[in-house]
């Protein structure tokens, strides 16, 4: 195995640098924000005209099997160029291969790895607004192999790929599942539906903010290790809580503070950011200490009226338009307590809201299983990637 640099074995190249003007209908020009998780999203893109079209391709035309990556924003997002070819590249790096000296997936994995992702923040040249130049992609040094191990390379990564996608799908599956039950059994509870009955969020559940006052942790405060685990963005996702990337306080600092810690059965709704991410504070979880951090509430639920899994699944149908209606800020969204009381929940017999949570709750257990498949085989092609890649 031997190192070389990018430039070396691929006819690396951008697109245009003008600016050619916009029309309604014509040829897309794909841009850093037309890549989305290595994925084309031509929903806001840009036309041109033919002509346009035409001298952009006279320097960098796109083809099928090409590797397309942003070069300012975000970077280390490639994209895999298939059968659709028809549009033109502007501020985006295009990399061409010789298919008798290299496999097009190799490069896409290689340009997916931690050293990439390593090497961008080494070499960025923009600020907050990344920018990596023509040059120091070309100058990136790659494992070169024979055509013939890089193939088996990537046949090792695709069959990983492939068994995280399908893991993926099943685990989406079954979420739809549960709102496919909730429906059945409720209805949809949309806020504008007259014809059910709805009581305001704040009248099923007391909310709480956290202490955000002088002893709120300071950075240095917080510890790998601790009496307290305190919350951040990372930890309540979509999906529920993620105890990946943890931080801690100490049982003086946690004793300093006032609002803010959980008891067995809260919800947690993050409020700023990403809004409307829920994680349910079961017995399940193994921390005994938990506070919230300055962005999201706790929610203690009045259980002669309300369910925690009957409310998390309704709040996740209703967050679109919870979002649109109700969210306010446009660069930092938030969901202030003082609005919240403008949420409206669909409350029927607590009786049926348990046979919905006893439903879901034997669901979630089948998902959590797949999301514990998916981390290992997330960990294992992390492993292959750092073997092969470095």
């Amino acid at each position: 195995m031997k190192k070389v640099k990018l430039g070396e074995i691929c006819d690396v190249r951008d697109g245009t640098h003008d600016s050619p003007t916009y029309i309604e209908t014509g040829y897309p020009l794909v841009t850093s924000k037309n890549i989305v998780d290595s994925k084309l999203d031509l929903s806001a893109v840009n036309y041109i005209s033919l002509n346009d079209y035409k001298k952009i391709n006279e320097r960098s035309k796109v083809d099928s099997g090409d590797i397309i990556m942003p070069m300012i924003g975000t970077i280390g997002n490639p994209y895999l160029v298939g059968e659709f070819t028809e549009f033109a590249i502007k501020n985006v790096a295009l990399i061409k291969f010789n298919r008798e000296q290299i496999n097009n997936k190799y490069i896409f994995y290689f340009l997916n790895s931690e050293k990439f992702k390593k090497y961008i923040v080494e070499n960025n040249r923009g600020g907050t607004q990344k920018f990596l130049s023509l040059k120091d992609i070309r100058n990136m040094e790659i494992n070169f192999v024979s055509l013939e191990e890089q193939k088996e390379i990537v046949d090792r990564l695709d069959k990983v790929s492939s068994l995280i996608e399908k893991r993926k799908t099943q685990f989406e599956k079954l979420d739809q599942l549960i709102k496919s039950r909730f429906i059945e059994m409720f209805g949809a509870p949309t806020i504008t539906d007259k014809n059910k009955s709805y009581k305001p969020m704040t009248s099923i559940c007391e909310i709480i903010d956290g202490d955000r006052g002088k002893n709120y942790p300071k950075q240095e405060e917080f510890y790998e290790n601790g009496y307290c685990l305190f919350l951040n963005a990372k930890n309540v996702t979509s999906n529920g809580f993620d105890f990946t990337n943890c931080m801690f306080i100490t049982k003086d600092k946690d004793e300093l503070l006032r609002k803010g810690k959980l008891n067995r059965g809260d919800v947690v709704l993050t409020t700023r950011g990403t809004i409307g991410n829920l994680a349910y504070y079961s017995d399940d979880v193994l921390f005994d200490n938990v506070r919230i951090n300055s962005g999201m509430v706790i929610l203690r639920m009045n259980h002669e009226v309300i369910d925690e899994i009957f409310f998390i699944e309704q709040f996740k149908l209703q967050l679109a338009e919870i979002k649109e209606k109700i969210a306010s800020g446009s660069a930092q969204p938030q969901l202030p307590i003082s609005t919240m009381n403008k949420i409206q929940m669909l409350v029927p017999k607590i009786s049926k809201q348990i046979d919905f949570a006893n439903f879901a709750e034997q669901i979630d257990k089948s998902k959590l299983a797949i999301q514990k498949s998916i981390d290992k085989l997330e960990t294992l092609k992390k492993s292959l990637m750092q073997q092969y890649f470095g």
